[in-house]
């Protein structure tokens, strides 16, 4: 998407589908010098880059389309549906006329240019932990660890958690998931906070029952004491946003620091993991 967005200059949106978990990135280009042969041809070498550093499995296909002007604004929507997590949570976009089921939290949520709409695979494992994680009865807390459009700060706010903490180094990033907040109703109830990873004490003097860190494998490698160190003893920690490959070594790295994988999951390339503490 990143690529995309820098050779044509336009922003661009993702879509995943839910049953070919095929990903489209698209853009739309008002002028037809935004498609040139030369901005193709950027688009394959940033392409070829991407795949020989390891980020990119599977074929992929530049196409051109001739749309009608008066029908883009709609026409993109139809690739966003609503997406439900178990009965507990329903996600749509604001256009949607779908309504929740009895008990069932709902979050709106359009696309933008910030990661999290919950049509990832990465998005929907930790919405689907954090349901999981949530006890009827008991309040517990959430820090969401590069928050991104905000989606699951603001999910786990709706489904009862509290206190609930959301950081990202992106200042747009905070910008966007405030108004994504405020949308939901949940602003003054969401913390949400410019914080650089790097930054975070060693030992927070907060710690949380669960915190979710959906980030890319250099990053979860690095800071892996500073992400730990955020977690209640006994608390759950999900990590996400890495490739199946990868994720042995991100396996190995956390279970040296006395945790244990307690569920897994792949979709396509890409691979999400729980985390636990180990019984003795």
């Amino acid at each position: 998407m990143h690529l995309l967005e820098e050779v044509i200059g336009q922003p661009a949106c993702v879509y995943v589908d839910a049953r070919t978990q095929g990903t489209i990135a698209s853009v739309y280009a008002a002028n037809s010098s935004d498609c040139s042969m030369a901005k193709r041809g950027a688009l394959r070498a940033g392409l070829q880059r991407i795949k020989e550093g390891g980020l990119l499995s599977g074929p992929v296909r530049i196409a051109v389309s001739k749309i009608q002007r008066e029908n883009w604004a709609e026409s993109w929507k139809r690739h966003f549906k609503p997406i439900e997590i178990g009965s507990a949570l329903l996600l749509k976009p604001s256009w949607s006329k779908r309504r929740p089921k009895k008990n069932q939290a709902m979050v709106i949520l359009d696309p933008g240019l910030s990661f999290g709409t919950g049509q990832h695979p990465t998005t929907r494992f930790c919405l689907e932990q954090i349901v999981i994680a949530q006890k009827e009865g008991q309040t517990r807390s959430l820090l969401d660890i590069g928050t991104g459009s905000g989606i699951l700060a603001i999910a786990a706010r709706k489904l009862g958690y509290q206190p609930v903490t959301a950081i990202d180094s992106d200042t747009e990033a905070i910008r966007i998931a405030r108004t994504n907040a405020k949308q939901n109703g949940v602003l003054e109830q969401v913390g949400l906070v410019r914080q650089d990873l790097a930054q975070l004490p060693l030992r927070s003097g907060r710690k949380y029952d669960v915190v979710c860190a959906n980030l890319i494998f250099d990053l979860l490698l690095a800071e892996k004491w500073r992400i730990l160190g955020q977690r209640k003893p006994g608390g759950v920690l999900v990590l996400a946003g890495i490739l199946r490959s990868q994720f042995p070594q991100v396996q190995a790295a956390y279970e040296e620091c006395g945790v244990r994988l307690a569920a897994f999951k792949t979709e396509k390339e890409w691979a999400s993991g729980t985390f636990r503490q180990c019984i003795l």
